[in-house]
């Protein structure tokens, strides 16, 4: 009899577990972008809310919370309630870079919050100013070395993969380049076009427009391949570079505790939303390469990250407090 209760008991919970995830989401879900409008989060986590709209027959709000390279919203997303209502854009410089360059942080990007499904990712963009006279990554390096802590490297906050990409050109060559770090792409590139700085390791898809339209110069990528959406530019290893690689994803995280089976449910409708043609191609366009998989895919991505940056921030010294 005991035995019958306790298999009863499990089956009552589990069968109210399902028909909770079936019946959710009954109001508005918000999606955190814990960096500012414009940037690379932004631009696929806007893409994405649109689609999730459509599918899970409630909207999808997007919710800008930029501040200390992308903490500030992604600890606002760990400490909410794990009911499924809210929802961080993650990228994966929070999780491979930020545990190893924050001295305190009131959480854990890798204990608090549990991915869910990564949309898609792309390499970033060596993009200088018209004014810098370097048309090649070789040249660049040539102008560094010529003018030791001159130039200056603009990122979209301490922390960010745009960060960590120039720390990694700057350790591999052993250059002196000012970082310049920003609340966000969008401000970094204002100040790129403007000429107060000088180069930035961007996001390819926050830059494009600006390297198509010529305000901006691409040197170069940072993937281990060519960009389909920018195949004139060499990558850094073709530059001269040799180990180069420096990548970046983004994928939709939920606070720990958070029942399986509305991670489940929004991991399946994150899948319908990176298939859909109007989401791909906006995605292509942009230097997007889609990705999708499993939430246990994500949790590997993110071990691949922490094994790929880790080694990068301690040679760096960077050090936020």
């Amino acid at each position: 009899m005991r035995t019958t209760r306790i298999l009863l008991a499990a089956s009552l919970a589990l069968a109210s577990g399902l028909a909770a995830a079936q019946a959710y989401p009954t109001k508005p879900v918000r999606l955190v972008v814990p960096y500012a409008p414009a940037g690379g989060t932004d631009i696929i986590a806007r893409a994405a809310a649109a689609e999730l709209s459509k599918t899970l027959g409630q909207p999808v709000t997007v919710d800008n919370r930029p501040g200390a390279g992308g903490n500030v919203g992604a600890e606002i997303v760990a400490h909410s309630a794990p009911d499924g209502y809210t929802m961080v854009m993650s990228a994966s410089s929070l999780h491979g870079i930020t545990p190893f360059l924050y001295k305190k942080l009131n959480y854990d990007p890798n204990k608090d919050l549990v991915p869910v499904i990564v949309f898609a990712g792309f390499p970033n963009v060596l993009a200088v100013n018209p004014s810098v006279k370097a048309n090649t990554v070789s040249e660049l390096t040539a102008l560094a070395k010529a003018q030791p802590g001159k130039l200056t490297c603009a990122s979209s906050g301490s922390g960010s993969t745009i960060h960590m990409s120039c720390e990694m050109y700057k350790h591999m060559l052993g250059l002196d380049i000012e970082h310049v770090p920003y609340k966000g792409s969008g401000p970094a590139l204002i100040d790129l076009i403007a000429g107060q700085v000088n180069i930035m390791f961007d996001n390819l898809p926050s830059a494009i427009t600006h390297i198509r339209s010529g305000k901006l110069r691409a040197l170069a990528t940072t993937g281990e391949k060519r960009s389909p959406a920018l195949p004139e530019a060499p990558t850094m290893i073709e530059s001269g570079v040799p180990g180069y690689v420096a990548t970046a994803w983004f994928g939709l995280c939920m606070p720990a505790g958070t029942p399986k089976e509305i991670i489940a449910r929004m991991n399946a409708e994150g899948q319908k939303a990176a298939r859909a043609p109007d989401f791909v191609k906006r995605m292509n366009d942009l230097g997007y390469e889609i990705i999708g998989g499993s939430s246990e895919a994500m949790a590997s991505m993110i071990q691949d990250e922490i094994k790929r940056w880790g080694p990068i921030v301690k040679a760096s010294g960077a050090k936020v407090d």
